[in-house]
């Protein structure tokens, strides 16, 4: 009985991580699309430079937001957490992936920053996620 337990909760912890990858790639595939959307309006218009920032961080919340949405389809609890995760390792990965682009890496106030905003908008996000779908 105990090894058939062990075995279960090894499968419940590999598919937890499962949908937490699943949901991070997803939040970046959203936040490609969307920077790039993004950048296609800046380049044929004549926007603001004071409005790029807001709309980033909408962009990182909106992405966010259904990579969580994506990654707890079948993982239905533990949603703080899993949000969680999703929303910190989601900044960390953008943050390479966006730094490389870029070719410059600045570790500074406001890459801690992000990893705040992310990760608290994950658990946001999850706890959410993880409610709605008990409707």
């Amino acid at each position: 009985m105990k090894a058939k337990t062990l075995r279960s909760e090894k499968q419940d912890k590999s598919q937890m991580w499962k949908c937490i990858l699943k949901g991070v790639l997803v939040g970046l595939a959203t936040a490609l699309v969307g920077i790039l959307l993004f950048a296609f309006v800046l380049r044929f218009t004549s926007i603001s430079d004071k409005i790029i920032a807001p709309v980033n961080q909408v962009i990182k919340g909106v992405s966010i937001f259904f990579g969580v949405f994506v990654g707890m389809k079948k993982h239905k609890e533990m949603g703080l957490l899993n949000g969680l995760l999703i929303g910190f390792l989601f900044t960390i990965s953008a943050f390479l992936v966006f730094s490389i682009l870029d070719g410059t890496f600045s570790f500074d106030k406001t890459f801690f920053n992000d990893l705040i905003f992310g990760s608290v908008i994950g658990a946001i996000c999850g706890i959410i996620c993880v409610n709605l779908k008990k409707n």
